[in-house]
């Protein structure tokens, strides 16, 4: 993980109309000693004034309020004085397009609101709300402070939920696959890689970290844009030329060999890298059962989930890379699998899909 220098912390304003929602975050927010909840306001008119005297680090929004939804107050702010927003919502299936447009107006992250719930599901919301702020403090929004030097902590491994690749030569599949990590910043990198892609392109694969109930919607956006087929992906989903299989969220998706093609399989399990799905659990059964016949690209995101998967593919024959930096709205992922040495290319957004193409032959 990524985290600010000894003593400076996250300061954290939060917006939200419902009070309970307002104090539980606050306790969530406040358990991180990398974080600091600066103040709570209740509408965007109360946020407003609040920013006036102090400016936070990290805006926490809900969408639905009174006075004036979340959305415009957003889209005001990000014209007027631009900050790092992670959407906070209940995310229903009816909310969901409006937290994609959130992303497109500029919001760094969307994230379930907490909710009453198992231990479990209260240890991994507090989990990915945090790392959500913290993505957020590092985030490209436009002119602002001196962003924090992020370092990785430790946290579960792919081993967690898939056995490391064996040093023995495996049967892999004959077609190549296209496989793609991001998180922060993610959905609009994803966007512009798929566009380029022809329809007959080989097989896609994609984990983005995304809330339930979001790569639904997120895919049926994609797929009204692309060339290429795009879904949300289904336990046992082939993988086809001109087909893109987004992982949905909070599960992790695999790959497994069918004869000559490839699979899906979408379960449960724990939090790897601090996430579900985990792009380290994408890669590594990529290099695992195609190989040579892989090529794993990773985005923008926070952290460094698939930096060793992407090792693991590169080490399996398949070819990798990484975005440059000066396109990542956080060079965190990319910037750790450079550092490991998984990626044999580095490339701006746009040239991406180009290169993937050129390596599928």
């Amino acid at each position: 993980m990524e985290s600010k220098p000894a003593g400076k912390k996250i300061r954290v304003l939060i917006v939200d109309d419902s009070a309970s929602v307002r104090v539980t975050l606050s306790e969530i927010l406040s358990s991180d000693p990398e974080i600091e909840v600066m103040a709570t306001a209740a509408d965007p008119y109360a946020a407003a004034a609040r920013i006036q005297e102090e400016v936070p680090d990290v805006i926490t929004l809900d969408i639905e309020m009174p006075r004036m939804d979340g959305l415009s107050f957003l889209r005001k702010l990000m014209a007027q004085r631009p900050l790092p927003v992670v959407m906070c919502s209940s995310m229903v299936e009816e909310g969901s397009q409006a937290l994609l447009d959130a992303l497109e107006a500029g919001a760094v992250e969307a994230i379930l609101k907490p909710k009453l719930a198992s231990r479990q599901y209260l240890l991994d919301y507090r989990v990915r709300i945090c790392e959500a702020v913290k993505a957020a403090a590092v985030a490209k929004i436009g002119p602002r402070r001196a962003r924090p030097t992020l370092v990785a902590q430790p946290k579960l491994t792919a081993d967690a939920v898939l056995p490391p690749p064996t040093s023995q030569g495996v049967r892999v599949a004959t077609e190549k696959v296209i496989c793609i990590g991001a998180s922060t910043g993610g959905t609009e990198a994803v966007r512009v890689v798929l566009e380029r892609l022809p329809a007959d392109a080989p097989g896609v694969v994609v984990v983005q970290h995304m809330p339930e109930s979001f790569t639904a919607s997120f895919a049926k956006r994609l797929d009204g844009l692309c060339q290429v087929d795009v879904k949300e992906a289904e336990d046992g989903d082939m993988v086809l030329n001109g087909r893109v299989l987004i992982a949905p969220g909070n599960f992790h998706m695999m790959l497994h060999r069918v004869g000559s093609r490839y699979r899906v399989e979408v379960r449960e399990g724990p939090l790897v890298s601090r996430h579900r799905p985990s792009v380290d659990v994408l890669f590594r059964s990529a290099a695992r059962v195609a190989g040579p016949n892989a090529i794993g690209v990773l985005l923008t995101g926070m952290g460094d989930d698939g930096a060793q998967g992407l090792l693991e593919m590169k080490q399996a024959g398949g070819a990798t890379m990484a975005e440059d930096e000066s396109t990542c709205i956080v060079f965190g992922m990319p910037r750790e699998a450079i550092r490991r040495g998984a990626a044999q290319g580095v490339f701006p957004l746009d040239r991406m899909a180009g290169e993937i193409l050129k390596r599928c032959g």
